[in-house]
């Protein structure tokens, strides 16, 4: 898959979307456990704080006491993450850290100076003792101390660190179910993907179809994305169909306009021989004999660039070799010649067969015109190709010069008569049917030609 592959676009956009999807995901869910935890501390720590305002009592001699202390051993260990304390408020008796676990040691947790209304609790994230980070729940009571009211401030603290813990542990036996959805959706993508590009497949079999003849139009079966393009691919078809068709019945119309004035110059140019005038006649009618020749050829080629006649077609190229050589050898040219043919029974191009016709006797014609003595020629099964090569024993043509052949109106000889029509026209043929037409110097000396032609399906 190359950059400007849409395969590998899909592919990269899909895997740039499962990494966003499973880190947004993965993001999202530590942060909800993490929430989720602690709200679970928040709801443990309330319990102790109820526990604490349970216990706390005033002696009838003013002292502040816990009876019976929080049971939870986490308090009597220093520095454990788990703290209690109780300030007094009361005016004149102010004192922070009136009380305390054993786990806050020497420490003493400073509170916010918020006010608090009796019966509320409120949440704080506070430092600790050896740089822990606390989550502190407090709320404020009122007790009867030997009849003045005593104001005390209860707090229960706990480390973020085991909500640390938690999180980091939920996020390591994520990992592996997120791996397992990353290769879910992978192969998901891997099989979506040519899922999503086969109606593109499906054109362009379509497309193929089109070009070599078996469908005229795009089946109208595509998905609703695709249809848009399918109309218009169908419309630029039709409009070529059109185009080509006006074009074929102009060139027609003109060739036949000219037939008219070509028969009255061929008819003027009797009258000058009749009237003692030969050489003025011949040559109005080698003239005229030149542009009937230019008028047929324009004809044939405005048959054979009309696709609308070549669906379908089929043509025996062994046939139609043994009707040319019968006629060849009834002509001057033709009859002097050995002609060597060395072919299988029966092989059919995708050919019209009067556009086979055109093409081999070009070709021949060409051959017998220049040939001293004898013409070889083989036909081939190649496949889905059929090859012919026509060799003959003339001059030949310079090997700087093969290139050219088949160039409109090219004549690289002027000693024998001809427009230079014959090869370019036989070229036109193999262009229209998907062929291929190539020259080459022939081992006794003269133009060895290889026709490649479209094989007909069985």
């Amino acid at each position: 898959m190359t950059r400007r592959s849409l395969r590998a676009r899909l592919a990269v956009a899909a895997a740039v979307s499962i990494a966003l999807a499973l880190l947004v995901s993965a993001v999202g869910l530590v942060a909800l456990f993490e929430r989720h935890v602690e709200r679970r501390i928040g709801a443990e720590l309330n319990a102790q704080l109820n526990q604490l305002a349970a216990a706390v009592g005033v002696a009838a001699d003013g002292q502040v006491g816990v009876e019976p202390p929080p049971a939870d051993p986490r308090f009597h260990q220093p520095l454990s993450g788990l703290y209690w304390q109780i300030d007094d408020e009361t005016p004149g008796r102010a004192s922070i850290g009136l009380l305390r676990s054993r786990s806050l040691w020497d420490a003493s947790l400073r509170l916010p100076p918020d006010r608090i209304d009796p019966g509320s609790v409120h949440a704080h994230r506070l430092a600790g003792p050896g740089d822990q980070q606390l989550l502190v729940r407090e709320r404020r009571v009122l007790l009867d101390g030997g009849g003045k009211p005593r104001a005390l401030r209860l707090s229960v603290a706990m480390d973020s660190a085991e909500l640390r813990r938690a999180r980091d542990a939920f996020a390591a036996d994520m990992l592996p179910y997120l791996g397992l959805i990353a290769l879910v959706l992978g192969a998901a993508t891997w099989v979506q993907i040519p899922a999503g590009l086969a109606p593109l497949e499906s054109v362009r079999r379509g497309v193929e179809a089109i070009r070599s003849g078996r469908d005229q139009r795009l089946a109208d079966s595509y998905p609703d994305e695709v249809m848009p393009l399918i109309s218009e691919v169908n419309a630029l078809l039709c409009a070529r169909e059109q185009a080509l068709e006006r074009a074929r019945a102009w060139t027609a119309d003109l060739a036949h306009g000219l037939k008219t004035p070509l028969s009255a110059l061929a008819a003027d140019a009797q009258r000058l021989r009749d009237q003692g005038n030969p050489a003025l006649a011949a040559d109005l009618e080698q003239l005229a004999d030149g542009m009937r020749r230019r008028v047929d050829r324009e004809l044939i080629r405005a048959r054979v660039r009309s696709s609308a006649e070549t669906r379908q077609a089929r043509a025996d190229c062994v046939d139609a070799l043994t009707r040319l050589l019968r006629t060849l050898q009834r002509t001057p040219d033709g009859a002097r010649l050995d002609w060597q043919l060395e072919a299988p029974v029966a092989l059919v191009a995708a050919l019209m067969p009067d556009d086979l016709l055109e093409l081999l006797g070009n070709l021949l014609e060409n051959a017998a015109k220049w040939a001293r003595r004898c013409v070889a020629i083989s036909v081939q099964d190649g496949g889905d190709q059929v090859l012919i090569r026509i060799v003959d024993d003339g001059p030949g043509v310079p090997a700087d010069q093969l290139s050219r052949l088949g160039e409109r109106g090219l004549r690289l000889d002027q000693r024998k008569e001809g427009s230079g029509l014959g090869l370019a026209i036989a070229r036109d043929v193999v262009d229209a049917y998907g062929g291929s037409l190539e020259f080459a110097l022939g081992s006794t000396g003269g133009l060895a030609v290889r026709v490649a032609l479209p094989a007909a399906p069985a």
